[in-house]
């Protein structure tokens, strides 16, 4: 079951207008599906294939020669040097939609293009499942579903495409990332330690990120720990939403907060097996609030596009969940797990609108309705792509 992907329309408008299109993301996110999907008539080379490998490193000119009608060449960061003899065919030919590059390591491979292929390719970033995607494939009901099943699920398409359980496939797949993945990105002789200290970012999901006091719990230096960090991101596992910067005379709180892009692995590394786990966990709100950042990013990520979304804190603890920076406006958006609205919801908000410009809020909850207020939009946990839609 290959599910349609929202990102599909901007990759086929990449190839229209650029030699070469880049794809990245997280293991097991739908890369090759949606290339395939979206371009059957393209060769598919596995770069991961000893042979193929081989053969791509050892003669790069003549492998490449196999394919002057153009092909898709998957983890291409197996295989770098590709990258310059790719880029004197682009200029020979100056012929949009030649190539097609896909991969895993965001670093790795994003080093070498920018290398190489600078003004060359579109660069799109490809999420695992949106809210919004399932609720297009009718595999999300909202108001037959409970929430609380899709927080423990996540949102990866094998979960959904094979009916594979979420505590098998997020066992496999933290496994395999931490054995090959993290193995390859860093030289770590104990990873265990790596292990735990994935683990403890779970536990500080949604929180302003704190180095010094992640590397105490696990043993680590705060260099480490940053060279750790900049591994789960260049995966795909973590990111940081940076706070928003405005001179307003205030005293801001400058470091980022800690988030997942998939709240189903969150869970796992919390130990969070069930809907009764979930509901009561103590985390509940934050693996919430995680749910929503991520929508938001995918979202802009499936447009082709930055993302442009914040967080405000200041020193006095007023605090916006996620600023939408939009056409020079800035759109506030509060999160809150809970299924009635309360009025304290608004309180960050109400908090600094004097000394910031903020357009109409949006509070995304635990609910299933929809309702317009006189100074708010309330957004039920499923509707956050929907309104965001209606501001662009």
């Amino acid at each position: 079951m290959d599910l349609p992907r929202k990102l599909a329309l901007a990759v086929q408008k990449g190839m229209e207008e650029f030699p070469v299109v880049t794809i990245t993301g997280p293991r097991q996110s739908g890369k090759t599906t949606l290339i395939k999907t979206q371009f059957p008539n393209f060769k598919y080379i596995n770069l991961e294939e000893p042979k193929v490998q081989d053969f791509a490193r050892m003669d790069p000119s003549s492998f490449l020669r196999q394919f002057p009608d153009g092909v898709i060449l998957d983890e291409v960061q197996r295989v770098p040097e590709l990258l310059s003899y790719i880029q004197v065919i682009v200029d020979e030919k100056k012929r949009n939609g030649q190539f097609i590059l896909s991969g895993s390591h965001q670093f790795t491979m994003m080093r070498s293009i920018n290398q190489s292929l600078a003004g060359r390719t579109a660069v799109f970033h490809l999420l695992p499942f949106s809210l919004s995607e399932l609720q297009q494939s009718n595999l999300l009901i909202p108001k037959n579903l409970d929430i609380n099943e899709f927080l423990i699920k996540g949102f990866y398409p094998r979960i959904y495409s094979s009916k594979t359980s979420s505590d098998f496939f997020y066992s496999s797949y933290f496994e395999t990332y931490v054995e090959r993945d993290v193995r390859e990105l860093i030289m770590i002789k104990d990873l265990s330690l790596f292990k735990k200290f994935i683990t403890l970012c779970a536990g500080r999901v949604g929180q302003i990120l704190n180095k010094d006091s992640l590397a105490r719990d696990v043993g680590i230096s705060a260099k480490t720990v940053e060279e750790w960090l900049s591994v789960l991101e260049a995966s795909f596992i973590i990111f940081r939403l940076q706070p928003y910067f405005e001179n307003i005379g205030k005293r801001l709180i400058k470091s980022p907060k800690l988030y997942f892009y998939d709240v189903g692995l969150v869970c796992f590394l919390l130990g969070i097996e069930n809907e009764k786990h979930v509901t009561t966990h103590p985390l509940r709100g934050n693996i919430f609030e995680n749910m929503q950042v991520s929508e938001a990013i995918k979202w802009r990520f499936n447009q082709g596009k930055q993302h442009r979304f914040y967080f405000y804190r200041d020193t006095k603890d007023n605090e916006i969940d996620l600023i939408f920076s939009y056409g020079g406006k800035l759109y506030p958006i509060e999160i809150k797990s809970a299924e009635t609205f309360r009025d304290e919801f608004l309180k960050g908000i109400r908090s600094v609108k004097d000394y910031i410009q903020l357009e109409r809020p949006f509070v995304v909850y635990g609910g299933v309705e929809k309702q317009v207020r006189t100074e708010f939009d309330l957004v039920p946990w499923y509707g956050l792509e929907e309104s965001l839609e209606e501001i662009c």
